[in-house]
């Protein structure tokens, strides 16, 4: 199984990065952070904070939608980030 292609091999949960797409003062992305937090912390995934305000290319692409989660690089939710669906596509289960 170790020599299998990565093509067909699942990420582990270390090899992930999260990215928390969110604005100052916003209390959804508050709300978010706590999950994002949450879920990496007990899966020991990398996660990282972006700021929409400070960065042209996210604002143009996601502001109508924040928060806006990311695993890597990929959105995967909006707006409220649910607990248990960002746990399963992080763990796989």
């Amino acid at each position: 199984m170790a020599d299998m292609s990565p093509l067909f091999r699942r990420p582990s949960p270390a090899d992930r990065v999260v990215t928390l797409v969110r604005k100052p003062g916003c209390h959804l992305c508050d709300d978010a952070q706590l999950v994002v937090e949450k879920v990496c912390g007990e899966l020991g995934v990398a996660w990282e904070e972006k700021d929409i305000t400070r960065d042209s290319r996210l604002h143009e692409a996601y502001w109508e939608q924040i928060p806006v989660v990311l695993i890597d690089g990929e959105q995967h939710t909006f707006w409220r980030v649910d607990e248990q669906r960002l746990r399963k596509a992080l763990s796989g289960r």
